[in-house]
């Protein structure tokens, strides 16, 4: 087994938790648009598309960027496992208030503990950098090709939920925002 493969497990594993979990959410009071919704989606699918499926023949995109050294994998899957565990850690502090679209829930609640003291939005901090490590492991030039289009996803739909929370929880979410990075930490 390889780096690229373990990381593989360590992605689906959080999925088949993140599937369970979203059973145990507040009801939505706010939600988005299709439009809105798919603005940010398409890119993440594409890019999970990108990551984690090989069509037959040869390609550009499987150019190796990193070399396939031990050193390389490890880094990639402890990144990887990293950024899991951090989404995982924002996930459970979110509690019912999470949603895998922008939504406002019933008595929806400003979590600004955990990893919330840092950024906003850590779950898109946590999956960016593991699927930069997952990049690393995977080795090629369509794994970091990957990890921008998950960036600009997860930036397009931190934005969105940012006016959601500033209509939402006005100047406390604005004194929030002065405080802490979006994605990445904001440097004092």
């Amino acid at each position: 087994m390889n780096g690229f493969q373990i990381c593989k497990y360590l992605w689906a594993g959080v999925y088949a938790l993140w599937l369970v979990w979203a059973l145990r959410t507040k009801p939505a009071r706010i939600k988005e648009t299709i439009i809105s919704r798919l603005s940010h989606v398409l890119p993440v699918v594409a890019a999970f598309i990108l990551m984690f499926t090989r069509y037959a023949g040869n390609s550009w995109l499987w150019a190796q960027v990193f070399p396939d050294e031990l050193w390389v994998n490890l880094l990639g899957i402890l990144l990887t496992f990293a950024g899991l565990a951090f989404a995982f850690w924002a996930r459970v502090r979110l509690g019912g208030n999470w949603s895998s679209s922008v939504t406002v829930k019933v008595g929806h609640e400003l979590v600004r503990t955990g990893p919330y003291r840092w950024v906003r939005h850590p779950i898109y901090s946590g999956l960016v950098l593991a699927m930069s490590g997952t990049a690393m492991a995977n080795g090629e030039v369509r794994g970091v090709i990957a990890v921008v289009l998950v960036f600009i996803g997860f930036t397009i739909k931190s934005r969105i939920e940012e006016r959601a929370m500033i209509d939402t929880f006005g100047a406390e979410y604005e004194d929030y925002r002065r405080s802490t990075g979006g994605i990445l930490p904001k440097l004092h």
